[in-house]
């Protein structure tokens, strides 16, 4: 039975009855709320002996955060007073291949004694978190180097805050604490003799002066690229549940590939593309066409070291062709890198990425008029044709729009590294 009850007390409600003796054998999203605490638990399993506690998660491994989660749920149906004999999670399998019967899709994990353990650790804070919680007033904030991560930390301690300490690269723990107590939250308010590093210091200069710090090594460095140049990037689908034949569970599938090819600095010479067909895995036929593309000779420019993993990826996939593909990783150039290493606007805000760095330094060049904007959505709209979502007429439309996307990827890159060449 599936608690379907969607306001909480209602649901809490009827799992009290459903969990009676005599009630269903099995209940989903059954729904507990103890002492201000709510929990709803993905599967209850009647047993000789009490219930069965199954969380269902969609990674592949387990790990600490996914022993909690289990604990916490653990946690409050026992103050329930439920008497859980068995705790498990329920993950992907890796073993998991198309054609396979659906329940080979999951794997189960016996975590009763991690997770008791970890709930016994939660059980101290009990009061003191409830009391935190449903407090009238919320509590006051205190900047840890947890918040770096934390979805909300632009609304809470980071709001209205420019150029936050958290922008500058590998700052450790200790120092985040030692700022804390000079009570500096903001890049400028760094004093001079605190410890940084020469990368820290370049960021805290480039902030300070709001003037871009440049390397001495960097015109040595963009010396490296041998022409032509070829400008690549590629754009990829992962999904948990296989779509092709021999696939596990999140493999990074290549989909398409834009590249520019220039014969010498931002005189784009000709363009190649590639776009699979989502109804079958093309990745034979885009990697052979990828080495035809690339020709023998010149650079290769990405921007990060992704295409590097794609194309090793292709390499262990089809031996007959990791020759030639092995030789165009031992082309590629990391444009990334050489801005890492040698250059930092006060606007990239800890950032090298692409969509920091065009906006940065050549707002012109916007992705805002795209219908497809990051590679998330690009990797999702290429699911959902494989899945068949759309109609034939939407279908070529998106088509059009991924092939733009991923060319204006490769563009960018071009723009970039004639920006820098010229600056």
């Amino acid at each position: 039975v599936v608690v379907s009850k969607g306001n909480l007390a209602e649901a809490a409600a009827e799992t009290t009855k459903l969990i009676s003796a005599g009630g269903p054998s099995v209940l989903f999203e059954a729904s507990f709320v103890v002492d201000e605490y709510v929990a709803r638990a993905d599967v209850l399993k009647r047993t000789e002996d009490g219930w069965h506690l199954i969380e269902v998660k969609s990674n592949t491994n387990l790990t600490p955060e996914l022993i909690s989660d289990l604990a916490y749920t653990l946690m409050v149906l026992t103050r329930a007073g439920l008497k859980i004999s068995e705790a498990s999670l329920l993950l992907v399998s890796k073993d998991f291949r198309v054609g396979m019967e659906e329940a080979c899709l999951f794997a189960e994990y016996d975590c009763k004694e991690k997770a008791s353990a970890r709930a016994a650790e939660f059980i101290r804070l009990w009061d003191v978190i409830r009391d935190c919680t449903s407090a009238a007033r919320m509590p006051k904030p205190t900047l840890i180097p947890a918040c770096k991560s934390c979805a909300l930390f632009s609304d809470c301690l980071g709001k209205g805050i420019d150029n936050h300490i958290f922008e500058i690269p590998r700052l450790s723990p200790k120092k985040v604490e030692a700022l804390q107590s000079l009570g500096v939250s903001r890049i400028e308010e760094i004093p001079k003799t605190f410890d940084l590093t020469s990368i820290q210091t370049r960021t805290r200069e480039a902030v300070v002066t709001g003037k871009p710090w440049v390397g001495p090594s960097l015109r040595q460095a963009l010396d490296g690229v041998q022409w032509p140049a070829h400008y690549l990037d590629f754009e990829t689908m992962v999904t948990a549940v296989p779509l092709y034949p021999d696939t596990a569970p999140y493999v990074q599938v290549p989909t398409q590939y834009s590249i520019h090819k220039c014969n010498s600095i931002g005189k784009v010479d000709c363009h190649s593309e590639f776009l699979s067909d989502p109804r079958r895995d093309n990745r034979r036929e885009l990697a052979e066409r990828l080495i035809a593309d690339l020709g023998g000779d010149g650079s290769i420019i990405s921007y990060s070291n992704f295409e590097k993993t794609i194309i090793n990826g292709l390499a262990a996939l089809l031996p007959d062709l990791a020759g030639d593909l092995d030789g165009l990783v031992q082309r590629l150039f990391n444009l990334e890198a050489v801005i890492r290493d040698n250059y930092y606007h006060p606007s990239f805000h800890g950032s090298t990425s692409i969509k920091t760095t065009i906006p940065a330094l050549v707002p012109e060049m916007s992705y805002a008029a795209r219908n497809i904007k990051d590679g998330d959505s690009a990797s999702a709209t290429f699911a959902l044709i494989a899945l068949g979502r759309y109609t034939d007429e939407e279908v070529e439309s998106l088509k059009k729009d991924l092939l733009a996307y991923c060319r204006q990827d490769t563009l960018a890159i071009v723009t970039l590294h004639e920006w820098f060449n010229n600056m």
